[in-house]
C-alpha cells in the first residue's frame, strides 16, 4: 500500500491536532479516568515500568523531588502518575481538548501543571530546566523533524539531566496490522521526509469514532532516532528492545501478563527504550 505524501508540516500538524482533540473525550472514558480520581495513589502501569527503567540512573533511584517534563502528555494519566511518585511535573501537549481532561484529572495535584504547545517549540513554551524529560508510547511518529525534537529535549534538560523514551518499535510500524501470525513488511522503515497519511475514524482504545479522521505520521528508523539524540549532544546511557505492547497492535497478538505479544515473541520487536543524559559540562 502506497500512502506516502508530501504535506506541509503546518497542515499536517493541524489535521493531527483536530484528530487528537476528538480523541480526548473518548479517551477520558476508555483510559479509566475515574479510577485515577477515586484512588489518589493509582499509578499507570506504563509509568511504573518506566520508573523502574530510570531508577538506576537517578539520584537516590527515584524521581522524588525532581522536576520532570512530560512531552506529548495527552490527557495526563502518566503525568499525574509521575507526580504521585514524587516529581514536580509539567505536562505539554498541542491538544487543548486533551489538556482540558488532564487539568480536571489533576485538579487536586498542586505539583502538576500543563502547557499547550507544539512539542517542537517545547523549550520556548516551558520555563526553567528539568532533571528528567519524558515521553512515551505512540509519540514520535507524529513529528516530522527529529533533529529539532532532540534539540528541544537537550535544551530543556539541566546538565546531568536524563531523557527517557519508550515507544513503538519502527520495525513494528512497518508491518501490516491486519496480517496473521506471520506479518510482512507493508510500509517503509526508513525516513524519506514524506508523511504517511491515514483516514481512520477509529481510535486505538475504546469503540468511539472521531469526526476528523485524516492523520499524518512519519516513519523514523532506530538509526535516525539515536543519531538525532547524539547530534543534540546527549549521551546514550541505556538502550533496549521489548517483546510486548500495552495495546493490541494486531489481531494476531496474544495477551500476556506483561501486555500484548506476537505468538512467537522472539521474532518481532515491539518497543524500544532509550535513556540519554545531557553531559554535566554541556
Amino acid at each position: 500500500m502506497d500512502n506516502d505524501i508530501d504535506v506541509a508540516w503546518e497542515d499536517a500538524r493541524e489535521a493531527n491536532r483536530l484528530n487528537w482533540d476528538d480523541r480526548a473525550s473518548l479517551h477520558e472514558q476508555s483510559y479509566g479516568i475515574e479510577a485515577y480520581i477515586s484512588d489518589p495513589t493509582r499509578v499507570s502501569e506504563q509509568v511504573r515500568a518506566d520508573a523502574g527503567a530510570l531508577a538506576p540512573f537517578l539520584p537516590h533511584h527515584s524521581v522524588e523531588g525532581l522536576r520532570l517534563a512530560h512531552l506529548q502528555c495527552h490527557i495526563g494519566t502518566d503525568t499525574i502518575s509521575w507526580a504521585r511518585l514524587g516529581a514536580q511535573v509539567t505536562g505539554l501537549d498541542f491538544s487543548e481538548a486533551s489538556l482540558g481532561v488532564a487539568r480536571r484529572l489533576a485538579a487536586h495535584h498542586d505539583e502538576v501543571d500543563f502547557v499547550q504547545s507544539d512539542v517542537l517549540a517545547a523549550r520556548e513554551a516551558l520555563t526553567g530546566s528539568f532533571d528528567v524529560v519524558y515521553t512515551s508510547i505512540g509519540a514520535i511518529c507524529w513529528i516530522d523533524d527529529l533533529g529539532r525534537w532532540a534539540r528541544q529535549i537537550a535544551a530543556l534538560l539541566r546538565p546531568g539531566g536524563l531523557f527517557h523514551i519508550q515507544d513503538g518499535h519502527p520495525m513494528l510500524y512497518a508491518l501490516g496490522e491486519d496480517d496473521g501470525p506471520d506479518p510482512r513488511m507493508r510500509y517503509r522503515y526508513f525516513p524519506t521526509g514524506r508523511a504517511q497519511t491515514w483516514d481512520d475514524p477509529g481510535t486505538y482504545l475504546g469503540d468511539g469514532t472521531v469526526q476528523h479522521s485524516r492523520t499524518y505520521e512519519w516513519p523514523h528508523s532506530l538509526a535516525e532516532i539515536m543519531q538525532s539524540l547524539l547530534a543534540a549532544g546527549l549521551v546514550i546511557e541505556h538502550f533496549d528492545e521489548g517483546q510486548t505492547l500495552p495495546w493490541r497492535f494486531s489481531p494476531a497478538m496474544v495477551e500476556t501478563g506483561q501486555g500484548w505479544a506476537w505468538p512467537t515473541p522472539d521474532r518481532i520487536p515491539c518497543t524500544f527504550t532509550i535513556i540519554a543524559r545531557r553531559p554535566k559540562q554541556s
